[in-house]
């Protein structure tokens, strides 16, 4: 006796490895499938359709292949509206709550898909009947600590659509599709070339370019090119925590990244109190702004952000000294604070910092595309593992790395022509 579902792929399914996929978790989940018909786009702008017959020996193993097909874009024949529950109370969500993944997708309300907006892993799924623009029904994510009772919450999976990323139909350059493959032997110069090409891309099209950085930019003696970079205008926001920002500042007013001299690597006397005392000197001056505008702080990155405009998240820590006034020490609050740019970016660069490149790319939608870089290779793998359909993960020195894409982008040492200046 078995139990039988029919699902529905459709899109570029064959070249994005989305049918290998799927044939692949019916069989390794124990279950069967009978494909009933199989329409293949016949070129490379033509999407294909495959509906099939899947099977099983019981409910319970059916429901847990139907779910992986799922995350794979499938879905039901003949989809019913999704299952809206009320949240019961604030921060408490239905039983059998629906979990996003961080692809982009889709929510069948009232015989009509609707796109949910800010899409991220790990959130309920909400749809306000009146909550458009116009007075329509509106889809998007809550996490669950931003739950209100009455919430209507999208149950089980049927009547929502995943639609994971395909492949593009253009070039791909650095940025291959599902590559996630790591090696510090790739050849690193004409990565970050093609790193910084991407990046005047993104910026000559009104994009946003989020960096998030850890403390050993500043160590190597990297942050004067991060800092270039920020003058340039080639960075958009900045996700930090305490360290980075006291380091860096601690370097403009002591000459010093945690009591060492980055040029000469010495450590000058009482160097090690350095850091605590430049945290200090900021909270005197009232945070990160006043410190600059009153000439406390001359250089560095979060000097040209003051200087620049651009936003920064200081995320705060349990180890943290201090903490800068700056610092956000509510992790909630901090987590919504990463959120809001995680959601604004067109490409984030993840340098040197596995805690806080985590804590964005937990917020970041698949389509983003991304920049790991570090000098373990083991912090690469777990950043790019985060689900990015379009990743770059380099094993390297990120005293190496940012000094040489500062140069590619800002001259304009690239593909795209000469330099600017």
């Amino acid at each position: 006796m078995t139990v039988t579902r029919t699902v529905e792929l459709e899109g570029h399914i064959i070249d994005s490895g989305t049918m290998q996929r799927a044939f692949a978790a019916v069989m390794d989940l124990g279950g069967s499938f009978d494909v009933e018909q199989f329409d293949v786009g016949r070129h490379e702008d033509e999407e294909s359709y495959c509906r099939m017959a899947v099977s099983a020996d019981d409910e319970a193993t059916l429901k847990e292949i139907l779910h992986e097909l799922h995350q794979n874009g499938a879905v039901l024949e003949n989809p019913p509206d999704a299952t809206l529950v009320a949240a019961p109370d604030d921060r408490v969500v239905p039983p059998s709550f629906y979990s996003t993944t961080n692809h982009p997708t889709e929510v069948r309300y009232e015989g009509e898909w609707l796109p949910v907006e800010h899409i991220e892993m790990d959130c309920a799924l909400v749809v306000d009947p009146e909550g458009g623009p116009d007075g329509g029904p509106r889809a998007y994510t809550k996490v669950l600590n931003a739950v209100e009772e009455g919430d209507l919450i999208a149950t089980d999976e049927a009547g929502i659509r995943v639609n994971p990323p395909e492949r593009p139909r253009g070039g791909e350059g650095a940025f291959g599709f599902m590559q996630g493959g790591v090696s510090a032997e790739r050849p690193s110069e004409s990565t970050i070339r093609e790193v910084a090409e991407e990046i005047r891309e993104v910026k000559a099209d009104d994009g946003n370019v989020l960096v998030v950085a850890g403390p050993a930019v500043i160590h190597s003696g990297a942050g004067d090119d991060l800092a270039r970079l920020v003058e340039a205008g080639y960075v958009d926001a900045l996700s930090v925590g305490n360290g980075f920002a006291t380091h860096d500042m601690e370097r403009s007013i002591y000459g010093t990244s945690l009591g060492m001299n980055v040029e000469t690597l010495e450590h000058p006397r009482k160097g090690h109190k350095h850091h605590i005392w430049a945290i200090s000197e900021v909270i005197r001056a009232g945070g990160i702004e006043p410190a600059v505008e009153e000439g406390l702080v001359t250089e560095g990155v979060m000097y040209q952000c003051v200087q620049q405009d651009v936003p920064y998240v200081v995320a705060g820590s349990i180890r943290d000294d201090g903490p800068l006034p700056d610092t956000i020490t509510d992790a909630v609050a901090a987590q919504d604070a990463i959120r809001e740019q995680a959601r604004e970016a067109d490409i984030v660069l993840m340098l040197a910092t596995l805690l806080h490149s985590v804590a964005v790319g937990n917020c970041l939608p698949s389509t983003t595309k991304t920049v790991c870089v570090d000098i373990n290779p083991a912090t690469v793998t777990q950043l790019l593992d985060r689900g990015s359909a379009q990743a770059v993960g380099m094993v390297t020195d990120i005293g190496t790395f940012v000094p040489t894409l500062a140069e590619y982008v800002i001259e304009g040492e690239t593909d795209l022509g000469v330099a600017d200046d």
